[in-house]
């Protein structure tokens, strides 16, 4: 789990370093045309670089089955393919994210807690793009996870 989490944060960080020089400042207007635009472009170039990732598992599986000869070099094969296709479902999940991130700005909604209707801040939309709750509100949701889950 922790390399699935780790290639998310990969992909995230080279869409960032892609926009790194377009970053929107504290001082504009809180989800001004600039911080969206930014935030517009951050989404669309994180969705393309996993569907570029995506491309090459792709075509790896299309290449045919694995053929390893030691029953030890295939077990551990399969285990690497599993690891990968995981990956790519929780990819999946993610651009699915993403593409509600961008309805949401198309909506005038993005930015902003769906649950209290306050700002999300610029710091955890940049750290999570796809952010849609407060801090506050995020970590009340995940208690009253927890604790439904305890019952």
């Amino acid at each position: 789990m922790a390399v699935v989490l780790a290639d998310e944060i990969d992909v995230l960080a080279k869409a960032k370093r892609a926009l790194a020089e377009d970053v929107p400042a504290d001082d504009e207007p809180y989800m001004g045309e600039a911080q969206l635009e930014y935030f517009r472009r951050l989404l669309l170039e994180w969705k393309k670089s996993i569907l570029s990732a995506s491309a090459g598992t792709l075509q790896s599986l299309q290449d045919g089955p694995i053929r390893e000869a030691d029953l030890n070099d295939r077990a551990s094969s399969e285990t690497d393919w599993g690891i990968e296709l995981r990956t790519r479902d929780r990819q999946r999940k993610l651009i699915a994210k993403i593409d509600a991130a961008l309805r949401r700005i198309d909506e005038g909604e993005y930015g902003f807690c769906e649950v209290s209707g306050e700002p999300i801040g610029l710091g955890r939309l940049i750290a999570r793009p796809i952010a849609t709750m407060t801090v506050e509100a995020q970590e009340a949701h995940e208690r009253r996870e927890k604790i439904s889950r305890d019952n």
